[in-house]
């Protein structure tokens, strides 16, 4: 069974799948972040949802330079969790299955290319409190303090 964090699944709700890869980032004592600029700016674990045909590493590369310009190296998963939501982007609920890597930022290529999105780093213990949903901040706190 899959831990969930966050609002139950609603019963008389329609739910589509939404499988993602995120990282959790140390480099010099900080986690490199992402901030997800909206009417409320959400502060995330990078990474994003996995395509047709992508592997689940494949796909955390991908957002991971999207969202922050770094390339990563040496992913190695830390577990998984669910959280229920309703994803404005896409104007969808959506059931997030949420695979979690822990990686290492190796070279910053530029600014995020993904628009609305801004790089944050922040200590762990930081970290843990700031981001957005509970899952992120369960896997910091489980990875450093």
């Amino acid at each position: 069974m899959i831990r969930r964090f966050g609002s139950p699944r609603e019963a008389d709700r329609r739910y589509t799948l939404r499988p993602g890869a995120y990282a959790v980032l140390p480099r010099d004592g900080q986690l490199l972040l992402t901030v997800q600029m909206a009417d409320i700016p959400d502060i995330q674990l990078p990474g994003g949802g996995i395509d047709p045909g992508e592997t689940p590493i494949t796909a955390l590369h991908r957002e991971v330079y999207e969202e922050t310009g770094w390339r990563i190296a040496t992913p190695r998963r830390l577990g998984v969790f669910r959280r229920f939501v309703f994803m404005p982007e896409y104007d969808i609920w959506a059931e997030k299955v949420c695979h979690i890597y822990l990686a290492h930022p190796t070279r910053q290529l530029g600014p995020p290319v993904e628009p609305d999105h801004e790089v944050l780093w922040a200590a762990p213990h930081t970290a843990a409190q700031i981001l957005g949903n509970a899952g992120d901040r369960h896997f910091v706190t489980r990875a450093f303090l």
